[in-house]
Parts: C-alpha cells; structure tokens; sequence
C-alpha cells in the first residue's frame, strides 16, 4: 500500500470504501458476529480481475485494486463469510473425487440464493439474482449433482462468484489435502460461529417485533372474525381459539392460495389479504377451515385422490354453513350444489370420480386444481393427539351450543361430530361382517321328536326343541391360510386362530379347511371348530411363498367353488400372490402387503 510523507499507509478511495462497507456489515444482526479477519492487499496475477476470495487458513482476501461502492464490498464480504460459516472450504465435507469448480458454482448458487431470501442487498452485478434454477436449491449438494449431470448450465452460474469468471473464489481445495501437517484453523471455527450469529439474529429481530407482531395478530379482520366464533358460535370456538390466523400475502402468493387454506397439523389457517374478502366472508371462509380441521379430512381420505376428496367435502361443509347461515358465501371458490344437500363426502366423492375431467376443474378456497387442506400430518400437544384435540373441541363445542340453543346445526353435522367420539370398530368385529357376507344366519326349526329333559319334572308343558338341518351346512365351509413361516410369532398365529375358531363356531360353520405353508403347503384338511381352538401342529417354520397353499386349496376338488378363503400372514411374502377366489388378509397391526390387495384387509393387535 502507497505511504504518505509521514510514512503512514495511505488510504485511497478503493480503499475507503472498502472499509465503509466492512462498518455496514458491523450494523447486520447476521455478519455483525462473523467479520473480523478480512486481510487488504493486492491479488496475485492470475487473480487479479477477482474481487475476494477465501484463503487455506480462512481468511477474506479483498482486492484493493477493484472499484466497488461500500454496500457491493459488504455484499462481497457476506457472500465469503458464508462459504466459510456453510463449511464450504471444510475438507471433511467434500470428497476429493468432486470436481472442485462445479463444487464452488454450487456453493454460490446457494449463497445467492441466501442472501437473496434474507433480503441482503448490494449485488455487485444485477445478474447475481437466482430466479429460477431447473434443480433443486435444497441444499449444495443436490445443487452440485445436477450442475454434474448438466454441465452446460454451469456457465450461465459463473457470475455468481467474487472472484471473476473464470476464477474460484474459495481456494482450491487441493491444497488442504496436499498440505501435510496445517491445521485448518476455521474447520469448526467459522461454521460454529455461524450457528451464534444465526441464533443470534434470529433472537434480536424476534424480540424487536414481538410486541408489533402480538399487536397485529389481535388487530386483523381475520383475527377478530375468528374472535366471533370464541364469542358468539361455540360449535365452532374451541377451534377458533387454538387456531393461528395468517395473513400474509407474500406466502399465499408463493403457495398459490387464492383466498384460504387451513395446515391442521400446524393449527394454521393461512387467509390472502389480497382477496378483498367482506366480514362475514370471512366469517364463512374461516368456519368453512375450522370444519375442514375439526372433522379431520385431511387423514380421512384413505387413498382417494386428495384434490377430488377436498372438493366433496367443500361441498358438504358449505351447505351446512348455508343452511346455518354463517357468513356470506364468497363468490369465487365456494363449491355449493342443492341436489347434493344430504349426502355423505364419501358419497359426494363417488359422484364426483364418475366425471374427473369436470372435476378436476372446479375451484376451491385455494384455487384450480388445489385442495384447501394443507398436510396430513398428527402432532400431539402435550399427551393429547391433535385428532383428539379437535374431536375434544367439537364435542364440547356442539354440547354447549345445544344447550344454549344458539342456533340451527344441520343433522348431518350433528351425526358426523359425536362420530367422532364413538372408538373405532375392533379388527375382529370388522372380521365378523366379513363372515356375514358369506355365511348367512341358518334357520333354526322346532321339533316335538323328543322331549327335552326337563319335560319329565312338568309333563303337562311340552317344551320344542330347536334342531338344525343337515342339509342347510352342506358345503357351509370356508378355507384358512396360515402362514407358519420362521418370521409369523407363535402368538400372531395362536391370536387368529382362535378368532377362527370362534366365528366358524358362531356362524354354524362344522369345519373349515386348514393349510399351513412356509415354503410348501401342508395341508391339515377341515378340522371343527373345537379341533381348531384345541392344540394344533403347526407345520412349517421355514421361508414364506403362500402360491402353493393357494394353488392346493383352489384346486381341491372337495372344496366348494364359492368358499371364500381368509390368508393369515404377517406380510413377508412374495409379491405377486394370485388368488382366483374370494379372499381377504388378516395382518399383525404396522404390517404391510408387499401388493395391492384384491380382497379385503383385516389388521390384529399383535
């Protein structure tokens, strides 16, 4: 650096403005706690067009040559500080086999991408804007893998670096692993204060907009149109009360949400501002939410297509809120039709699958082709599940409206909340209607042929006794699969069977058909109930392929051609089991069939 008379450095303005924006930095919550070891000096030759780069020992090498104004030198220096606090020049956080320049073009298309959503101005170059990237910006790494597969894009990235096109401006990462003995000092340094300075940000801009934010979450139309619920609709006010209200135009942009959508999982209901909605649509779009939560739509789909079960049940909970007379029905979004007033979503949904390509095209609450019901997902608050959360709340929302008669609830609302509280069927009773399907009740007939015992005590009474005929048994029968391979537990089997032996028994079964089969069938023949019940050999232990025990009984000649067949098994078996006849699976709880099943699936407390 130049010297004055005196001998002193003389500070040019290149220099100065340097310095300027390193005092910018100083003033961010962010790279306020991160500066500090910028070294100023002239570049090397064949870096002398760069601005900055990071050195082996970590330090921020700027060019005091380059002419940039103080918020670009800022810019420079959190982009650098960034390579270092992210571990990017970290040698244990990337292989030697990467191909370093790609690596550094990753490295700086997440950072700009960083600073561009922390909102940090200053770019040196209007073209250090990530708009698009046709990867994912997940992280560096995924960033790396398709700039890999993709190389020609590359070139468009180079910009974003700080140390000239052709140049990387973190230090080529060689030279840490040909340097025998150095210590690399900002390994664990940069990157743990990094962590501080986030946390640290974090902290001060939460605490500095506490008390505004708690204001204005209490100051919203939404908000106090959430606050009518607690007040003056207790069906609907225990929800109103746990749940968030949103209001935030930029994030409903971003998610394509046209005026609302609720996340039950987060107790949120996000509402866009820039829908121009009324009070009381308000009132209606939020109860219109706060039903969607409430009556757990989101995990009721099981397996439908989720934007068509959103729209059947936008069009059940709207003609409730219509015939309760909630709000003002929004014109844009509000799915409404009379000749679906009674039915069922489930039955909505039928209709609706009938037509897709109609469907697909009507308009939630959050626009075309997207459902208003954000996410799936359970959380517990405290020892209580958000299913029973919101169940809690329904309940004691609509006992307390009946009570206080405050207004009309549609049947159909009543019956599907205290269809909530009612437990769910056991996995056996839903195993007996099974049977019912197949087994119809047998008509039992009087006959005077012998007396009962008793008669003898009071032979002036006759007393029927009531017989069953052979002829309506015949053939009354149905085949058990069971899967004695060494992964089935002796107690999954004992469990199933013994629910075997109790429906046979209960629907005037004699006998049913038993096979084994791990590997091989091993065929066991019809056994009664009481034998079935009673100690049985089970035969098998070894690896589990259940085709021979289904090929042996379809094909069994003294098998009834309509006799279903119930295959017990805990799921390890192959993946292409082919069953002619009718059948269904009973499963230990948690366990899955490596197929979509044709027949039915029933799932046992293990």
């Amino acid at each position: 650096m130049a010297k004055n008379a005196k001998g002193k450095a003389k500070i040019t303005p290149a220099v100065q403005y340097i310095y300027e924006g390193q005092e910018l930095l100083k003033k961010h919550p962010l790279f306020s706690r991160m500066s500090g070891r910028e070294d100023i000096r002239e570049f090397s030759a064949e870096k002398k067009n760069g601005s900055a780069y990071v050195t082996i020992g970590g330090y921020i090498m700027l060019n005091k040559n380059k002419r940039h104004t103080p918020q670009e030198w800022a810019y420079i220096i959190a982009h650098l500080l960034l390579h270092l606090g992210l571990g990017h020049t970290n040698p244990d956080k990337v292989s030697k086999a990467v191909d370093i320049r790609l690596w550094n073009i990753a490295c700086d298309i997440y950072i700009t991408k960083f600073l561009q959503d922390i909102k940090f101005q200053g770019a040196p170059d209007e073209s250090l804007i990530i708009d698009t990237f046709p990867g994912s910006l997940q992280n560096e790494k995924t960033i790396y893998e398709y700039l890999f597969e993709h190389k020609e894009s590359a070139e468009e990235y180079k910009v974003l670096g700080v140390c000239g096109i052709n140049n990387n401006d973190i230090f080529d990462l060689e030279d840490i692993w040909d340097a025998r003995g150095y210590r690399w000092r900002s390994k664990d340094h940069y990157e743990q204060v990094f962590a501080e300075a986030l946390q640290h940000s974090v902290k001060s801009v939460l605490q500095s907009a506490a008390s505004a934010e708690l204001l204005a979450e209490y100051d919203t139309r939404s908000r106090r149109a959430a606050n009518w619920f607690i007040n003056s609709f207790p069906l609907l006010g225990g929800l109103a009360a746990h749940f968030k209200i949103i209001e935030d135009s930029e994030y409903c942009q971003k998610n394509d949400i046209q005026i609302a959508a609720v996340d039950a999982g987060l107790k949120e209901i996000y509402v866009n501002p820039a829908a121009g909605l009324s009070d009381d649509e308000l009132r209606f779009v939020l109860a219109h939410e706060f039903l969607h939560a409430g009556l757990d739509h989101a995990n009721r789909a099981k397996g439908r297509d989720g934007y068509l079960w959103n729209v059947a049940c936008d069009y059940v909970i709207n003609g409730w809120l219509k015939e309760m007379k909630i709000g003002t029905m929004p014109q844009c979004g509000s799915l409404y039709d009379e000749t679906l007033s009674g039915m069922s979503a489930e039955e909505i949904y039928d209709e609706l699958v009938r037509n897709i390509r109609v469907s697909r095209k009507l308009l939630t609450l959050r626009g075309y082709g997207k459902g208003d019901i954000i996410g799936a997902d359970e959380r517990r608050n405290g020892s209580v599940t958000l299913d029973d959360f919101c169940k809690n709340a329904l309940m004691q929302g609509l006992e307390y409206q009946i009570q206080n008669g405050r207004g009309l609830i549609p049947a159909g609302l009543v019956e599907e909340i205290r269809a909530l509280a009612m437990p769910p069927i056991p996995w056996d009773v839903k195993l007996a209607k099974w049977f019912d399907d197949f087994f119809a009740p047998i008509e039992k007939h009087r006959t005077y042929a012998r007396p009962s015992r008793r008669q003898a005590s009071t032979p002036d009474i006759p007393r029927p006794r009531y017989f069953i005929d052979d002829t309506q048994t015949d053939g009354r029968t149905f085949g058990v699969i069971i899967d004695t391979s060494a992964s089935m537990s002796a107690k999954a089997v004992g469990i199933a069977l013994g629910a075997i032996a109790s429906y046979a028994d209960a629907k005037d079964v004699p006998k049913a058909r038993v096979i084994f089969c791990d590997a091989q069938a091993y065929d066991k023949g019809y056994l009664s109930p009481e034998e079935i019940a009673g100690r049985v050999e089970v035969i098998g232990r070894g690896g589990t392929i259940l085709q021979p025990a289904v090929d042996l009984l379809e094909a069994a000649k003294d098998f009834p051609k309509d006799g279903p067949i119930l295959i017990i098994t805990d799921g390890y078996i192959e993946k292409d089991l082919k069953i002619k006849r009718e059948h269904a699976f009973l499963l230990p709880e948690g366990n899955v069939l490596p197929f979509r099943p044709q027949g039915k699936v029933f799932y046992f407390e293990k």
